[in-house]
């Protein structure tokens, strides 16, 4: 077995926006994000006009993206009672999907609705206008976990109750 000593104070990591969302969402918003619909343009920089070519083979992503609109004064280190609901448990932050968490990263398994050489439509995507999107990724079958297997606790499904329904 080898060792490996690892400096995590002197680790840094820089990540570099290969698009951004295009949404009518530009406020705070906690639910109903089932039927909303954002175009990820790509970064002519960061990526070649051929690096969305198959995806349309596909009917799910999963979008990595930064919460850039959170400052960094509400970043959450410790615990907290999601969405501050006093009637759920405090729970530490990588416990729940808060959106004021230490990196501020956050990932969505969209559906596709359309795919175009500089741009990707999706549905469900719980991100606003002008986020940065990190890194995006077909779903395979295989990495998701038979929902039957899936354990959570009963505060997060409350909570959860109407996050990807329609608006109403």
């Amino acid at each position: 077995m080898r060792n490996c000593l690892y400096d995590f104070a002197m680790t840094q990591i820089v990540l570099t926006p290969i698009g951004r969302v295009r949404s009518n969402v530009t406020a705070s918003k906690e639910d109903y994000w089932g039927n909303i619909v954002s175009t990820i343009e790509l970064e002519n920089e960061q990526l070649e006009s051929g690096a969305l070519k198959g995806l349309e083979e596909f009917s799910h992503v999963e979008v990595l993206f930064h919460l850039s609109d959170v400052p960094e004064s509400s970043i959450e280190r410790g615990g907290r009672h999601p969405r501050n609901n006093p009637n759920w448990p405090k729970v530490g932050i990588l416990a729940q999907r808060a959106k004021s968490r230490p990196n501020r990263i956050a990932a969505t398994i969209c559906q596709i609705i359309e795919v175009s050489q500089k741009s990707l439509t999706v549905r469900g995507l719980d991100a606003f206008d002008g986020s940065p999107v990190l890194d995006i990724k077909p779903v395979f079958s295989e990495f998701l976990p038979d929902k039957a297997q899936i354990k959570q606790p009963q505060w997060s499904h409350e909570m959860m109750e109407h996050y990807f329904q329609s608006d109403i």
